[in-house]
């Protein structure tokens, strides 16, 4: 006999009908269901509601706010602040703005530590994670050591090395000296010096976070794969390519998504080490723009500066998605 047939006698046992159970409807339960769906994204807002107010006091209202000084002659100093609708990003792009050649120079200056610092600091890393992911004696002390310069504050770093890095009594050239590398190095006042102390430092500074997520990236490919590739003849440089490197495709997406804009946005190296020297050729568009707003008292130029800035920044972000996309996903 068939185990319908059985409820719907139970059910009419009970006093119920067909489509109850101990005359309960059956068809409420959809509607607990739903009740229960529409409590859980109640608690999950409520969860959620803390980060919203801090992201939307923090970011969203700071951003149209900015906005809005772009389009006024904005001096917080004075009382009036006219409006001048686009003529603040018009004078940038068109040169007309006395901040105009300053602000280009800063990208520019941008765009030359970002092309100099991203690739080291997506390969050194990736080399420095490989060593540390074999097994050697003493391998959780060298993991500790290339991380401990990550956790200092830029303020302290970039005093530290313009102390080291100094012409005249810095150990740099000190050591240099003592090697038989007579001649100080200007490594702070003159090009390409200055670049490479920058580069240098902030490759020394935060080489230790790229090397721990890509560390923990290769911890989490299966063992397996390796052992298939070897036993189908493949070479060091084979198994790197067609296992560890795919492997590695959403880490390497997050590392160079976060690199890129940590590059971009360099300043207190700048700022501290090089005071934007020599001449102006260090000073990055971030420099520039606070320069502008703080210095010069012009936050309407600066807050177009930082718009303008953050476009070519979303242009770069929306290029390294296109690399690094699947291109096997349909």
């Amino acid at each position: 006999m068939s185990s319908t047939g059985t409820g719907l006698r139970a059910a009419a046992a009970a006093g119920g009908k067909p489509g109850t159970v101990a005359g309960k409807d059956v068809a409420a339960r959809p509607r607990d269901t739903a009740s229960t769906q529409g409590r859980d994204t109640r608690d999950g807002w409520l969860f959620l509601l803390p980060y919203l107010v801090l992201f939307t006091v923090f970011v969203i209202v700071p951003a149209v706010f900015g906005l809005w000084i772009s389009l006024h002659d904005y001096d917080y100093t004075l009382p009036e602040k006219p409006f001048v609708g686009l003529d603040n990003y018009t004078g940038l792009l068109t040169g007309d703005s006395p901040f105009a050649a300053p602000f280009w120079s800063g990208m520019q200056a941008t765009a030359i530590f970002t092309l100099a610092s991203v690739p080291l600091l997506l390969v050194l890393p990736l080399a420095v994670a490989l060593a540390m992911n074999l097994r050697f004696r003493g391998r959780n002390f060298f993991r500790a050591m290339y991380f401990a310069p990550y956790v200092l504050g830029v303020a302290v770093v970039a005093v530290l090395w313009r102390y080291l890095l100094d012409t005249n009594i810095g150990l740099v050239n000190s050591y240099l000296d003592a090697v038989g590398l007579s001649g100080a190095i200007p490594w702070l006042t003159q090009l390409p010096w200055a670049w490479v102390s920058l580069v240098g430092v902030t490759l020394w500074w935060t080489l230790g976070f790229n090397t721990v997520i890509y560390l923990a990236a290769l911890q989490d490919i299966s063992p397996e794969l390796y052992e298939a590739a070897r036993m189908d003849g493949a070479t060091a440089v084979q198994r790197f390519r067609n296992v560890t490197l795919p492997g590695l495709r959403p880490v390497l997406l997050f590392i160079t998504s976060v690199t890129i804009i940590a590059s971009v946005n360099m300043f207190g190296q700048s700022y501290l080490m090089t005071q934007g020297g020599p001449g102006q050729d260090t000073r990055t568009a971030i420099y520039q723009i606070a320069e502008t707003g703080l210095t010069s008292f012009n936050s309407g130029v600066a807050s177009a500066m930082s718009l303008i800035f953050t476009v070519f920044l979303a242009a770069v972000s929306v290029a390294v998605f296109y690399v690094f996309r699947d291109r096997d996903a349909r």
